[in-house]
């Protein structure tokens, strides 16, 4: 279960954070994965609470935000939405396209206790 190695190493930038700004603990983490990431949501949620036992994010709020696959048309440089499983441009219909969001794993936000 990768998602477990990712929250762990999640949690050493949050702990990172807090600790550079003093905080108590934490309430929050809100992270964005796109649906390319190879993460799979439900069970980063479920080893979220095992990666922060005994850490200042114990008892904290795990948010998953899901951005959209974007990519760039090589063929009329469109820039589209696109479904996971079929990166075509959406204007033209072209499959020549460039990946431009949707397989990211991001710490968007962390709200801390002071």
């Amino acid at each position: 279960m990768h998602e477990l190695a990712l929250c762990r190493a999640l949690l050493r930038e949050v702990e990172t954070l807090a600790t550079e700004r003093g905080a108590r603990a934490v309430q929050t983490v809100t992270v964005r994965i796109g649906p390319l990431s190879g993460i799979e949501p439900a069970l980063l949620r479920a080893a979220y609470p095992i990666a922060c036992a005994g850490s200042r994010a114990a008892g904290s709020a795990l948010e998953i935000e899901s951005p959209p696959v974007r990519v760039r048309c090589l063929a009329c440089e469109a820039e589209t939405l696109a479904a996971p499983n079929r990166l075509a441009c959406a204007a033209c219909g072209a499959t020549r396209t460039q990946l431009l969001g949707g397989n990211e794993l991001v710490l968007a936000s962390v709200d801390l206790v002071y």
